[in-house]
């Protein structure tokens, strides 16, 4: 008898991610990521709710470390949800 071979799904890493460009777009509009724009900040969570880091959404360091404060003032406000809503 032939041993069937196992063939398993395998996750995908932030390695296997490519990193996506800077091209920061509160620098272009000249604008500040605010917490009160939960529409905007969705866009820079992960399906699991987690902040995305800097590789993956393309921002400059400092609008970053800004829109993970604007997260979270947003999820302490109740405007985000800090669990993934399932659908």
């Amino acid at each position: 008898m032939a041993k069937k071979k196992e063939i398993r799904k395998r996750r995908l890493t932030n390695k296997d991610l490519e990193p996506v460009p800077k091209n920061c777009p509160f620098d272009k509009n000249g604008t500040e990521p605010d917490y009160k724009d939960p529409e905007t900040l969705m866009r820079y969570v992960s399906d699991r709710a987690k902040v995305l880091g800097k590789d993956r959404t393309g921002l400059c360091s400092k609008h970053q470390r800004r829109i993970s404060t604007a997260i979270k003032r947003a999820r302490h406000l109740g405007l985000l949800p800090f669990i993934p809503t399932l659908k």
